[in-house]
Order: C-alpha cells, then sequence, then structure tokens
C-alpha cells in the first residue's frame, strides 16, 4: 500500500489550493482516505476524511466550509481542495488510509498506512 501526497505551496491568505492524494495497492478502493495535518511545532491534527464510496465525508470544525475532500477511484485519487486559507492552515500536510475506519475516525491511530507530506505555506 502506498500513498503519496502532492501539490503543496505558498499561498497568500484567502487564496485557494489543492492537494492530490495519489494511492495504490490491493483493495485500496474500498478504504478510508483521510488528510491530516502537523503544523510547525505541533501536534498532527486530523482535516477531513471520504468513504470509500465518496458518498460520505467528514470534516474538522476548522476547516468546515472550506476545504471539501473528493475522490476518484479511478483515478486512485484523492483530492483536497482548500479556499479562503488562513495563516494557521500552515503546515505538513498528510493523507492516510485505513481497511477499517470509521470517515468519523479522527485520531492518527485510527489508520493504518501513511503517505508523505507536503507542505504548505499560508502568508498572512
Amino acid at each position: 500500500v502506498q500513498l503519496q501526497a502532492s501539490g503543496g505551496g505558498l499561498v497568500e491568505a484567502g487564496a485557494s489550493l489543492s492537494l492530490s492524494c495519489t494511492y495504490s495497492g490491493p483493495t485500496l478502493t474500498t478504504y478510508v482516505i483521510g488528510w491530516f495535518r502537523q503544523p510547525p511545532g505541533k501536534e498532527r491534527e486530523f482535516v477531513s476524511a471520504i468513504s470509500w464510496s465518496g458518498g460520505s465525508t467528514f470534516y474538522a470544525d476548522s476547516v468546515k466550509g472550506r476545504f471539501t475532500i473528493s475522490r476518484h477511484n479511478v483515478k486512485n485519487t484523492v483530492y483536497l481542495q482548500m479556499d479562503n486559507m488562513k495563516h494557521e492552515d500552515t503546515a505538513v500536510y498528510y493523507c492516510a488510509a485505513d481497511p477499517g475506519t470509521r470517515v468519523s475516525g479522527t485520531a492518527v491511530r485510527d489508520y493504518r498506512y501513511w503517505g508523505n507530506g507536503t507542505l504548505v505555506t499560508v502568508s498572512s
């Protein structure tokens, strides 16, 4: 099982950015995929998750209404569209997958497989 996050960069506050998580592995299309982030000097925190069908999504309160998660199983990719970004969104963003967790699982331990991180910096 492999996951690779990409799309990070430097943006100004109020701008938008889209992250991608490409995954590969047997039956990974049936896994819940989640996004986490780790701000500088802080613990890794949950951002959003999506069910294998894309029919269920869950968001942290801090990003609700600004971020949108989606997935395209044919392309084996999960997207995180980030709009109206804030300085406090600055972090390394990680995608993760698990076959048994719920979409509402927000703990790092809820996810078995992790990809690399991609750095997002929002200037104020």
